[in-house]
């Protein structure tokens, strides 16, 4: 039987195939990959060398930066009067409004005229370039404004004093006291050494920090070391919770969890949602529970929603098998709504478990490295007795607690923990904060006599609409550094 023709392309295959062996068999190939293999090493080399040099000189630009630098671009602009409409948002790593800033930006934007701006310093995410750029405009702006509002921690704030007429507010991006954070991990692991801490601190010129309740003021005192006499550190609660106590918030959450994942509808929603490990600049996430097995138990009454901490930036994917059944909602949907659908939370250190609690409803603490993380950083009170859930090794006993719930659950236990650790979050935290931090007096003669209509969240501001980030032509190896290596602790 007389064989076919080959295919134009196997004949081309079959040709490319006959001139690689041709060239294998010379002496041009042997040089090639000699000049190959050793320009990939001299650029690794040159990359690591790098690297090192920068490590050495560390310390000297951290001092320039952070003793003259900045510190002199603020004193420059702070001998302008003070703008008292002027309200300043800064938001540290991420490129938008965050939840902690949400509720306090869209009320004082319908219902008041201040004067509303936002920065974005987007640190560990640019280069140190555009780090410098982004703090240098933000320093200029804070100099003359009446209101700024941090969420989280950062050297900057404490690398010059700030004038007496500004109130400084520390919303902070979590509630309770769960794991250690500021001065109460100096020394250990996680933490700088208490020398570092003190020569470049990270929670300076605040007129207040907001906190859950008064259990959790003490450690907020000790980690960002501020006297109990100073009354700096208030349980005037937290902004962000007051969504949770709006039923038009809830049901708009469930819609958008529906229109994300249909075959949600019918099911219970099961929340899973760590804390990262390791360093802020390079954050992991845990992976150890299994969603293979977690849809064979469970698939027919549940579905499965990850949440990775916003840090993160490689997370484990979704296999085909588990398409129906779990899904990585960590860019598409918010912690708000996530904590909105869910009937079960599973998390281990995370603070939002406080939040969670305002439902009262199970919660399941997938703690696998309990004892690792507590001589990593540690925790403000015993662990074993704060979780108002079971504490679990492994996927294994997270399906067994959540095929037991109705006997198992134990709500006045929830309850428990929700009174001594949210008790300020009433759903009128917002009110309170306001008022403190603008006065009574303020906050009538700016009051709006029409409110705007409300804005969605993503049209409020972002770091697009303020400048554009720098090429990289900072960082040869392509890495993005952060300005320094901060060690504050994001919940």
């Amino acid at each position: 039987m007389a064989q076919k023709d080959p295919s134009p392309q196997a004949a081309e295959q079959s040709k490319l195939l006959h001139y690689k062996q041709v060239l294998q068999s010379t002496y041009l190939y042997t040089i090639y990959l000699f000049f190959v293999r050793n320009f990939r090493k001299a650029k690794a080399g040159w990359l690591r060398f790098c690297k090192s040099v920068r490590r050495t000189f560390d310390p000297l630009y951290k001092r320039i930066v952070f003793k003259w630098v900045f510190p002199h671009v603020y004193k420059k602009h702070a001998a302008a009067p003070v703008d008292e409409r002027k309200v300043v948002f800064v938001e540290l790593r991420l490129p938008k409004l965050t939840n902690s800033f949400k509720v306090l930006y869209d009320t004082l934007y319908r219902e008041y005229d201040f004067d509303l701006h936002c920065h974005f310093l987007r640190n560990t995410y640019v280069t140190r370039r555009q780090y410098r750029k982004n703090v240098k405009a933000m320093l200029a702006d804070i100099a003359t404004a009446k209101y700024v509002f941090f969420d989280e921690a950062t050297n900057v704030n404490g690398c010059f004093k700030m004038r007496p007429e500004t109130v400084v507010t520390q919303l902070w991006h979590g509630c309770g006291a769960f794991k250690k954070f500021g001065f109460s991990t100096a020394d250990a692991i996680f933490g700088a050494t208490r020398k570092e801490m003190e020569k470049y601190p990270f929670n300076r010129n605040y007129t207040r920090v907001t906190v859950s309740s008064p259990e959790v003021v003490w450690a907020y005192e000790e980690a960002m070391q501020y006297s109990h006499e100073s009354g700096v550190v208030q349980p005037l609660g937290s902004s962000r919770t007051d969504i949770f106590y709006d039923q038009k918030v809830i049901d708009r959450a469930y819609r958008n969890l529906y229109a994300l994942m249909p075959q949600a509808k019918g099911k219970k929603v099961i929340l899973y949602a760590p804390t990262f490990r390791g360093r802020v600049a390079r954050a992991t996430t845990p992976r150890v529970l299994i969603p293979e097995f977690m849809k064979y138990v469970l698939g027919d009454e549940y579905v499965l929603l990850f949440k990775h901490h916003p840090l993160v930036r490689k997370r484990p994917k979704i296999t085909d098998y588990c398409a129906d059944f779990a899904m990585d909602v960590t860019d598409t949907m918010t912690i708000e709504d996530l904590l909105c659908v869910a009937d079960v939370c599973i998390s281990d250190y995370s603070s939002l478990v406080f939040e969670y609690s305002l439902f009262e409803k199970p919660m399941i603490f997938l703690a696998h490295d309990l004892e690792d993380f507590f001589d990593w950083r540690g925790f403000y009170y015993d662990y074993s007795e704060l979780a108002p859930g079971p504490i679990v090794q492994n996927t294994t006993g997270v399906i067994d607690y959540i095929l037991h719930l109705e006997e198992r659950f134990d709500r006045a236990r929830v309850h428990e923990f929700r009174c001594k650790f949210m008790s300020a979050c009433d759903g009128h935290a917002t009110e309170r904060i306001m008022e403190d931090a603008f006065g009574k007096e303020a906050l009538d003669a700016h009051r709006r006599e029409t409110p705007l209509p409300d804005e969605m969240y993503h049209l409020i501001p972002c770091a697009a609409d303020y400048a554009e980030v720098e090429e990289d032509d900072d960082d040869p190896d392509g890495n993005r550094e952060p300005e320094t290596e901060t060690k504050e602790a994001t919940e």
